[in-house]
C-alpha cells in the first residue's frame, strides 16, 4: 500500500518548543507517549489487494540515538533513521531478515530517499500510514514536501524552557494554510476516541489536535 501522504506527530509547547538540551522538556507523559504508539502502531482497513501489515516511523538520526537502545526500534513498526552520514548508499534494513523489516532500521541519506523506499522497496506493498516523528530538522525538509498533509499535535499548555521548536506555528488566530480539525475528525482518522480537552499528567497539562493543509 502506497503511503500517499506524511502525518508529522508532534509535542510541542504553546511557542511550538519540542526539546532542550536534545531530550524532551517534560517527563512522565505516559499517557501522551501511549496516544504515540497506538497511533502510529494503528493499521487502516485492510484490503483484499494491499493488506498493510505495519506503518512507516521516519526520524532523524539524533531523534534515534534519543530512544532509550531497550526501546528502539519501535516495534511493530518500520523504523526509517535519516542522517546525510549515510552518504549516497542504497537504503539497507541493518542486515535484519527481510521478513520482519520492523526490526531494522532502514538507513536512508535524505528524506526524499526515505520517501523512495517507501514507495519502491519490497517493503512498499506491507505500508499503512507514514509518519515522521522527528527532530526539528527532519519535521522542516517534511513540511517543505507536498506530501506533508497532516500534524498530530499534543499541545503542551504548562510552560517549559526549549532550544529545539517546531518550524511550523499552529494558530487559528492566523493563516498559515493549515486548519484544527474537529474532535469527531481527529477520532475519525486516528481510529479511537481521542480524550478531549486539556489532560493532565504529573503537573503538565496538554491537549491533543490534529491540523490539516489546505493550501
Amino acid at each position: 500500500m502506497l503511503p500517499a501522504e506524511l502525518t508529522l506527530i508532534v509535542a510541542a509547547t504553546r511557542t511550538m518548543g519540542i526539546g532542550r538540551n536534545g531530550t524532551l522538556p517534560w517527563m512522565g507523559l505516559k499517557k501522551e507517549m501511549a496516544y504515540f504508539a497506538r497511533v502510529t502502531k494503528r493499521l487502516l482497513p485492510a484490503t483484499a489487494s494491499a493488506p498493510a501489515t505495519m506503518n512507516a516511523v521516519v526520524m532523524g538520526r539524533k531523534t534515534w540515538d534519543s530512544i532509550p537502545p531497550r526501546f528502539r526500534p519501535l516495534k511493530g513498526r518500520l523504523n526509517i533513521v535519516v542522517s546525510r552520514s549515510h552518504g549516497d548508499q542504497q537504503p539497507s534494513l541493518n542486515s535484519e531478515p527481510a521478513s520482519a523489516p520492523e526490526e531494522g532500521p532502514v538507513r536512508v541519506a535524505s528524506l526524499e530517499q526515505a520517501l523512495e523506499y517507501l514507495k519502491t522497496s519490497a517493503d512498499a506493498a506491507k505500508i499503512g500510514r507514514a509518519f515522521v516523528i522527528g527532530g526539528a530538522q527532519i519535521y522542516d525538509a517534511a513540511l517543505r514536501l507536498p506530501e506533508a498533509r497532516r500534524v498530530l499535535l499534543t499541545r503542551v499548555m504548562t510552560d517549559f524552557e526549549c532550544d529545539t521548536f517546531f518550524p511550523l506555528k499552529l494558530d487559528e488566530s492566523q493563516d498559515s494554510g493549515w486548519v484544527r480539525r474537529s474532535k469527531d475528525e481527529l477520532d475519525t482518522w486516528t481510529g479511537e476516541m481521542v480524550p478531549e480537552g486539556v489532560q493532565e499528567e504529573n503537573g503538565t497539562q496538554y491537549e491533543f489536535e490534529m491540523w490539516e493543509r489546505v493550501d
